[in-house]
């Protein structure tokens, strides 16, 4: 038995209502491009929209004339989505709260995850939506995820409850340690104002 390797998201699609309603949201709001639109292949009374995230992979929304939006909150029983979260940058997130406000969309202000920020809002289908900010960047040639497993494995050995940043400051240096040479025998912490 093998495994089928999967090399990161193609895209994630959603049901949407009307037309408009999603480019209003996921471009209006979002900011993400509105790419690509064609019939929903399986479904010839559908649309499907096709929009960028911003890192060229793809968010696709199936919609029909005949939906209107529901922002009732969408189910989260086992095996449904409970969020989509989206990487926006520190100045972006810095104006997150003004912005939502703006349009008079509630949120939950922002929210210290330790590793990141976060913020969280409904769509106009009452899927939960995160605007996630890094507080870290990885070391050149390192990804997010390296980071994080390297932080996770310093935070369990400490005993503490969540990834904090002393933990991710100590992943970051550990990384570099390993992946970038020096001609120091000796890349130990030191004084030079003793």
């Amino acid at each position: 038995m093998r495994k089928i390797q999967v090399q990161g998201v193609h895209h994630i699609t959603l049901t949407g209502a009307d037309r408009q309603t999603s480019i209003d949201f996921w471009e209006g709001v979002l900011g993400m491009p509105f790419i690509f639109d064609q019939p929903n292949l399986d479904d010839p009374d559908e649309g499907h929209l096709y929009f960028d995230p911003g890192d060229g992979r793809l968010i696709t929304v199936f919609t029909n004339e005949n939906r209107t939006p529901d922002r009732k909150r969408t189910p989260m029983d086992p095996g449904c989505v409970h969020h989509l979260a989206f990487n926006v940058s520190k100045a972006t997130f810095s104006q997150a709260v003004e912005r939502l406000e703006e349009r008079g969309i509630g949120h939950s202000g922002p929210r210290d995850r330790g590793f990141m920020d976060s913020i969280y809002f409904k769509d106009p289908m009452g899927l939960l939506i995160e605007l996630a900010c890094y507080r870290f960047e990885p070391p050149v040639g390192c990804t997010h995820a390296d980071v994080m497993i390297a932080a996770h494995r310093i935070r369990v050995a400490s005993g503490d409850y969540n990834i904090q940043e002393k933990h991710l400051a100590e992943a970051i240096e550990d990384l570099v340690q390993r992946s970038q040479s020096s001609l120091s025998e000796d890349r130990s912490a030191k004084n030079p104002y003793a």
